[in-house]
């Protein structure tokens, strides 16, 4: 391996957080507004990306997208509304990184707001993955790829080109599988995703007064 490849390099790596889903499994809950720790999943997810890094962080809103602006503290985070959320993953993919072609980044750090079992360590270790805008780099739990997902900036233009569906990049990354540097996760992370009714028993409950923590509500419905 060459130095090249041994050697950091420096250049601006965003954060994009896809936080549009509608929770169709849940019952049309969104997921960016799902209680973790007593707040909006979705701030916990923009702090791990700040915790990782990531200076400027832009945020894909689309299901009650009003609502989450509301309810959510986002301070000094880009906010996109993606119309077409409905489409899938692929649209707020492509949303994410049009937002992001003018601001000077050199790379998108992309994350998805329903898997709060990635945190900083996980996310930092792929964002310093980061060597140029050609780089492509994963997390990988137990050698599968999973999030978070960094994109260098002379890839958006190809994945939003074959982002469709609820596929996201998941044909480029195949096309491109040879380019991709996976970065093991496993053993600081879980990326399991908050899914289903039963998946809400690993969203952790706001802490007391105290800084104990309260026993979780029962999700609507149940």
């Amino acid at each position: 391996m060459t130095k090249e490849l041994l050697t950091p390099r420096t250049g601006e790596v965003a954060g994009l957080l896809l936080a549009a889903g509608g929770g169709r499994r849940l019952g049309g809950r969104p997921k960016a507004l799902l209680e973790h720790r007593g707040r909006p999943l979705v701030e916990h997810a923009v702090r791990v990306l700040r915790a990782a890094g990531c200076a400027r962080v832009h945020v894909v809103l689309g299901a009650a997208a009003a609502t989450v602006r509301a309810r959510a503290s986002l301070p000094g985070c880009v906010l996109i509304d993606n119309p077409d959320w409905e489409e899938g993953m692929g649209s707020s993919l492509r949303a994410g990184l049009a937002s992001l072609r003018d601001s000077g980044a050199d790379a998108a750090l992309v994350s998805l707001v329903d898997q709060p079992g990635i945190g900083p360590a996980a996310t930092a270790r792929v964002r310093a993955a980061y060597r140029s805008p050609s780089t492509l780099a994963a997390a990988s739990y137990d050698g599968t790829r999973g999030h978070p997902v960094l994109f260098g900036s002379a890839h958006w233009a190809g994945i939003g080109t074959s982002a469709v569906g609820d596929r996201g990049a998941r044909a480029y990354l195949r096309d491109h599988a040879d380019a991709i540097s996976l970065v093991e996760c496993g053993d600081v992370a879980e990326a399991y995703d908050i899914d289903t009714a039963r998946d809400l028993s690993r969203l952790e409950p706001a802490p007391d007064a105290d800084g104990r923590e309260r026993p979780p509500m029962a999700p609507h419905g149940e």
